[in-house]
């Protein structure tokens, strides 16, 4: 995909901002009023510094030159108001821009957060965990420094320079136009080629760095079989080569970075002695008196801070653009199946698909596949891994929808069922249950929020895991740990039909439900199914011939076809 520009990018962060768009105003008249009082704080020391060592031994301690005559004690009052005021006013900025940032982050978080709910799981099948992971931390983290560090700073740059070339202006207006152009090179034009020299590196950058959590996640996942086969080094190895081609790149930013540094001091120095030299060239031909010299210069000199900054901005901004990039990219994917609602409500009935052709990519999984899943019938589908069981019942959930054919339930296209009634009317359980950080109980529980504790130790028992887990010391209060980690396979899998068992769906969906388990526990949940299933539809993918016995009819599946 091709990237966005800059402009854009930042356009379209900047749009986020309107909700908070009255305390953005804020930190930006305080931004503003603060820099004014650090410029003019120098202006006034340096004018009545110039004023005691011109005046005339008769004006004693009084300054000439504001409008009237004042003392050096109301001078240094007023400095020091100034000087207070500058840190009151930086500290109000500060503070708003903060709590904008924050704010924002965490509006981005639910926003990314809400889009990957509709997206799951067809565009997070086989998905790049760790880069999402980046995006979902790092990247959105990152773009603190924008909305805290870089919308107001602009806007601040821009009217304080304004306000400063219409001072320095007054004293000849070609001062003014000089000044112009020396915040423009330090404010815009430097930022603007230091971004083009690294926009592609720090994109670069970013995806390497996600490529980096995706590799380290998936070594401590796979930690066990590393150890195992004798691959410990040759994973060391491919991490310190990832690692010291994202420590490359960070190298170059930090490169670029100190040249814009040398390059912005070159520019501050050579308009700050540019103004020396011009004005006193004004004050040869008498087109300004000395206290414009002294003025101008000074406020040339001590107005750069606005401008410093965005440039300073640049050093960090290719990072954020990039990164703004990613989480963009992210919230305007579109999911492979909307969601629907507003439908009419139905009654499941039986279920089925007709001619049904579906591909991953270029690969094709579903040929021409038709069946029929009436209600009350166990319906058993054998064949062997690969053939695109798996694949049919992600289609019945409305995972994908396929390229050929339809998928129906109680005869209606399931595209035109609302979603909701959709999750209701099935239960599905895949080969691999996942587990979350929490209790027996809240994970069983997934099935039927706010279920009772008796509706959970009743479905645990339909599942042969009740048992198991009255053996352990806080019963259905025990953390299953992360990922379940401190469960095994078997015991994870009959969670997870615990789960369907609660959810009390009439279309069951069971995936390799007893892979996993021994013959004396499959023939308990076998059971148990052929009990409790006998008013649901049930389709019962496997490749054990023995978990086909129960089943009422068998169909047969070779290379993505129903025999």
């Amino acid at each position: 995909m091709e990237r966005r520009s800059g402009i854009k990018i930042m356009g379209q962060l900047i749009g986020l901002v309107k909700p908070l768009l009255h305390i953005m105003v804020a930190a930006i008249a305080l931004g503003i009023m603060g820099y004014l009082c650090a410029i003019f704080l120098t202006i006034l020391a340096g004018t009545g510094l110039t004023h005691i060592l011109l005046s005339n031994q008769n004006q004693g301690m009084m300054i000439t030159g504001f409008g009237s005559d004042i003392s050096i004690k109301t001078l240094g009052f007023i400095i020091l108001i100034l000087a207070v005021l500058r840190g009151v006013l930086h500290y109000g900025e500060q503070a708003c821009n903060h709590f904008i940032a924050f704010k924002l982050l965490a509006i981005i978080r639910h926003r990314v957060f809400d889009v990957l709910r509709k997206l799951a799981p067809a565009k997070l099948e086989g998905k790049d965990k760790g880069n999402l992971i980046s995006i979902l931390t790092s990247d959105i983290e990152l773009l603190e420094v924008f909305y805290a560090h870089t919308i107001s700073p602009i806007v601040i740059a821009f009217f304080t320079s304004a306000i400063m070339v219409f001072f320095i202006g007054q004293f000849h207006f070609a001062a003014g136009i000089f000044a112009a152009l020396g915040y423009i090179g330090v404010g815009i034009i430097v930022p603007l080629w230091n971004g083009t020299r690294g926009k592609k590196l720090g994109m670069e950058f970013r995806n390497n760095f996600g490529d980096m959590n995706s590799f380290v996640l998936e070594s401590l996942r796979g930690l066990d079989e590393t150890i195992q086969y004798g691959q410990g080094k040759k994973r060391m190895e491919e991490m310190k080569k990832r690692s010291e081609r994202l420590g490359g790149l960070q190298k170059k930013l930090n490169r670029l970075e100190g040249v814009q540094r040398a390059v912005t001091d070159l520019v501050i120095s050579v308009f700050s002695f540019g103004m020396l030299f011009f004005m006193i060239w004004l004050y040869q031909r008498k087109f300004v008196d000395f206290e414009a010299v002294v003025v101008g210069t000074i406020a040339m000199m001590g107005s750069f801070g606005p401008v410093v900054a965005l440039s300073s901005l640049s050093n960090n901004l290719n990072q954020t653009l990039a990164s703004g990039e990613r989480v963009l990219s992210l919230l305007e994917e579109k999911p492979q199946v909307e969601t629907v609602s507003g439908e009419r409500k139905i009654t499941f009935s039986d279920a089925g698909c007709e001619k049904v052709c579906f591909s991953y990519d270029d690969k094709p999984i579903l040929q021409d596949v038709t069946f029929l899943f009436p209600k009350g019938k166990i319906m058993g589908i054998h064949g062997r891994s690969g053939c695109g069981k798996s694949t049919l019942l992600k289609l019945m959930m409305r995972f994908w929808d396929p390229q050929k054919g339809n998928v129906f339930l109680s005869g209606e296209d399931i595209k035109k069922i609302n979603t909701s009634d959709l999750r209701e009317m099935e239960a599905y359980v895949t080969q691999e249950t996942y587990l979350f950080h929490d209790s027996i109980a809240s994970n069983i529980e997934i099935g039927k929020p706010g279920a009772s504790r008796e509706e959970i130790i009743e479905a645990a028992k339909k599942a042969s895991i009740h048992d198991f887990i009255q053996t352990l010391p806080k019963g259905y209060d025990t953390s299953v740990g992360e990922l379940g980690d401190t469960l095994s396979g078997g015991e994870r899998q009959r969670i997870g039909i615990a789960r369907a068992f609660l959810h009390d769906a009439p279309f069951l969906l069971l995936d390799e439900p007893t892979s996993n388990l021994d013959s004396l526990n499959e023939g308990i949940i076998l059971k148990s199914l052929k009990e409790t299933c006998r008013e649901k539809t049930v389709i019962l993918v496997s490749h054990r011939e023995s978990t086909m016995k129960i089943a009422d009819v068998v169909y047969s599946m070779e290379n993505g076809k129903n025999d």
